[in-house]
């Protein structure tokens, strides 16, 4: 069992060292990427929670 984890964390040692790591300005242009998108899918989704809050509404009446 020792030996299992042994070689186990000989493995994950030796993909640890594959792993590339993105640059400082592939970050802040990822993080820019994901914060206009999320701001996107938020005003979207805000104007489907409007929009159907309005149809069950008239639809209650």
């Amino acid at each position: 069992m020792i030996e299992k984890i042994k070689a186990f964390l000989k493995e994950v040692m030796l993909e640890w060292k594959k792993v590339i790591y993105p640059g400082k300005d592939e970050l802040i242009g990822s993080t820019w990427v994901v914060l206009i998108f999320s701001f996107v899918i938020s005003i979207f989704l805000g104007l489907v929670d409007l929009g159907l809050s309005k149809l069950v509404g008239n639809m209650i009446r």
